[in-house]
């Protein structure tokens, strides 16, 4: 009996190191990611646990919700801790069992309730219950060329409200000139800036209809009086609306969030380097008086699988990562996102002009400005669905004006809601 307890001891022991000597398997959906997460790998050795190992994966964007969905049907080679947008992350809720580990208790207990942005730590909050750590604060901007403003005589100071940007494109119209590319993601990012989104807490579907409505109706015009232009390729995202409509002149500004200007304008015009600026939204006048001055477009959230085997290793690392002060200022200054951790809005290295883009002020000081304004944003299910629908479908027949605003989000509400 002594013997054979013995050995079971001894077999517990052998197991749990080997489960603490195992990699974690970090799966992340970009290379400027990977190499990112290489590095924070390397800074936890060096400051937390220097046996600390990791295999860092990165896969497409897209590619990664495909993949980590298998995974969890066939419950074979997934990852221990995953890096999902918050339209993708959606697709993982709904009424079954959520396939991430509920981190509520590890975040209060750690206070990151009080010192992750309330609104970003809101967007992977689901049923009350925090699924991710947050990674940036994604609050949207407007990058402007600095030169083409120049030429044009205009300042950023004169696009205080959309009105004003308005009045300022339709002069531009005049002389054949567009003043701004757009997307469908920026039906969501103005719906939020009007103080709506696509779900309310209830789960209704475009609960201001009305709202909703309008809004599309004013993009439409944006796009009619040729002041707004849609990409060949129908997105802002695309390495070729960079080589196209930007490197031609055909516009002089894009709306943004945070990291679509430290990742994706860099990467894409490296030789543009000083001639980018970036200024608030214009606001929307409601009732009289300008709104918010910014808005919010996706993000991403790092993720415990529930059938990891080092839970506890993943969240070790995942707080590291989030609080630790160098990794936050790393994310800036290489190109990832602006952070949603509180105590990093006050770093000096943060906040330092950029040596990319130059304006009145850093954009670590405007983004921090900002950041009080930025609105909810309601995670749902469906909202993958919805998101996929208005960027293949709705957003397109009404601004090639196949239907109406209001008959396209009726058709919308109608199949999204057949889907619940």
């Amino acid at each position: 009996m002594k013997t054979s307890l013995t050995s079971i001891l001894l077999l517990l022991s052998v197991t749990a190191l080997q489960l603490a000597a195992k990699p974690l398997e970090i799966w992340i959906s970009s290379y400027t990611d990977k190499a990112y997460y290489e590095s924070m790998a390397e800074l936890y050795r060096k400051e937390v646990d220097k046996s600390f190992e990791a295999n860092v994966t990165a896969y497409g964007f897209a590619e990664m919700p495909d993949k980590l969905m298998v995974s969890i049907k066939t419950r074979t080679g997934g990852p221990d801790i995953v890096q999902l947008d918050e339209v993708f992350y959606g697709a993982f809720l709904g009424d079954k069992n959520v396939p991430f580990v509920d981190l509520t208790k590890r975040v209060k207990k750690a206070g990151l309730d009080k010192q992750l942005h309330p609104k970003r730590l809101g967007v992977f909050t689901w049923k009350n219950k925090v699924y991710a750590l947050p990674q940036s604060l994604s609050a949207m901007m407007l990058y402007y060329r600095k030169d083409m403003f120049k030429e044009n005589n205009i300042k950023p100071e004169d696009l205080k409200t959309w009105d004003d940007f308005e009045r300022v494109g339709a002069e531009l119209a005049e002389k054949g000139q567009r003043f701004m590319a757009m997307d469908p993601s920026f039906f969501e990012v103005v719906l939020r800036q009007r103080g709506s989104d696509l779900f309310n807490k209830e789960g209704e579907f475009l609960p201001d209809f009305e709202i909703a409505v309008e809004t599309l109706e004013w993009i439409q015009k944006l796009s009619k009086k040729e002041i707004a232009l849609m990409p060949d390729r129908g997105t802002i995202f695309d390495p070729v609306f960079f080589s196209g409509d930007v490197e031609s002149g055909e516009i002089l500004c894009v709306p943004g969030a945070d990291w679509y200007g430290l990742d994706l304008i860099q990467q894409f015009s490296p030789h543009m380097k000083g001639e980018w600026g970036f200024m608030p939204l214009p606001a929307w006048v409601q009732k009289g008086k300008p709104g918010p001055r910014t808005s919010t477009f996706a993000g991403q959230g790092l993720l415990i699988y529930k059938e990891s085997k080092a839970i506890e290793k993943c969240w070790d690392f995942m707080e590291f990562v989030i609080t630790n002060k160098d990794a936050n200022a790393k994310r800036f200054l290489d190109g990832n996102s602006f952070p949603a951790f509180l105590p990093a809005f006050k770093d000096k290295r943060i906040l330092k002009p950029h040596d990319y883009f130059t304006g009145d002020k850093s954009m670590g000081e405007l983004l921090v400005e900002l950041a009080d304004e930025i609105p909810d944003v309601i995670p749902h299910h469906r909202r993958p669905n919805a998101v996929f629908t208005i960027r293949e479908n709705t957003f397109s027949n009404v601004m090639y004006e196949v239907a109406t605003p209001r008959d396209a989000l009726m058709e919308l509400k109608k199949l999204i809601e057949r889907k619940r």
